[in-house]
C-alpha cells in the first residue's frame, strides 16, 4: 500500500523559494510511489491556541476552523514535509499557530496516554524538514530545528532528515540553483523509499 505524505506550506508565497523546494521534495516522494498532498497553511482560516484545554478530554479542538480538517490528515498520513523560511530567527506565526494547535496530539498522549496516532504507524512515520534563511550564521536555524523536532514527538513522527539552506540573500533565486532543487527531490525521494520498502 503506497504510502501517504502531507507537505505542509509554512511560507506566505505560494511561488516562492520555499513553496519550490517543497513542490520538488513532493515529486520525489511521489515518483517513489507516495500519494501526495499540498497544504499552503497560508490559505487556511484558524486561531491561535486559546488554552481553552477543550483537547484534556477531547481528541479535537473546540475552535471551529479549518483545523478541523487538517487534524485527521496528520493522524492518517504516514509521512510530512514541513516547509518553511526563518523569520526573526524562528519559523513564521502561521506553522507556529498550526503546531500549537495540535495540542490536541500533546494531550492525548502525554495526558491521556492514548496516542491518537495508530500503533502501526507510530513505529514508521517520518518527518523531513526543509528550512531556508536568508541569513548566513551559525545560530540561524537552531530555533526552528528545536520546534520541529518537538512538533514531531507530539505527533509521533520521527524527525527523519532535514535539509537547511542559508544565505539566501546571496542566492535570491533557488531556480538558478539546480542543486538545491535536486537536493530537495532526493530528500523526498528518500522519504518516499523508507515508506515504500
Amino acid at each position: 500500500m503506497a504510502g501517504r505524505i502531507i507537505g505542509f506550506l509554512g511560507s506566505p508565497l505560494p511561488e516562492g523559494n520555499t513553496a519550490r523546494l517543497l513542490d520538488r521534495a513532493l515529486k520525489g516522494a511521489e515518483d517513489a510511489g507516495c500519494s501526495v498532498e499540498k497544504i499552503s497553511l497560508a490559505t487556511l482560516c484558524f486561531e491561535d491556541c486559546q488554552e481553552m484545554f477543550f483537547c484534556k478530554d477531547h481528541e479535537t479542538c473546540t475552535m471551529d476552523d479549518d483545523m478541523q480538517e487538517l487534524y485527521p490528515k496528520i493522524r492518517d498520513a504516514d509521512g510530512i514535509i514541513i516547509a518553511t523560511p526563518i523569520m526573526c530567527m524562528g519559523i513564521p506565526g502561521k506553522l507556529k499557530s498550526f503546531m500549537d494547535r495540535c495540542q490536541v496530539f500533546y494531550m492525548a498522549k502525554y495526558l491521556r496516554k492514548e496516542s491518537l496516532i495508530p500503533a502501526e504507524k507510530r513505529a514508521t512515520r517520518r518527518v523531513l524538514f526543509i528550512c531556508i534563511s536568508g541569513m548566513k550564521i551559525p545560530e540561524t536555524f537552531v530555533g526552528a530545528r528545536l520546534t520541529a523536532k518537538a512538533f514531531c514527538d507530539i505527533i509521533d513522527s520521527r524527525y527523519a532528515d532535514e535539509l537547511l539552506i542559508n544565505d539566501m540573500d546571496t542566492l535570491v533565486d533557488v531556480t538558478r540553483h539546480p542543486e538545491l532543487l535536486d537536493a530537495a527531490y532526493q530528500k523526498g525521494q528518500a522519504l518516499g523509499n523508507a515508506l515504500n520498502p
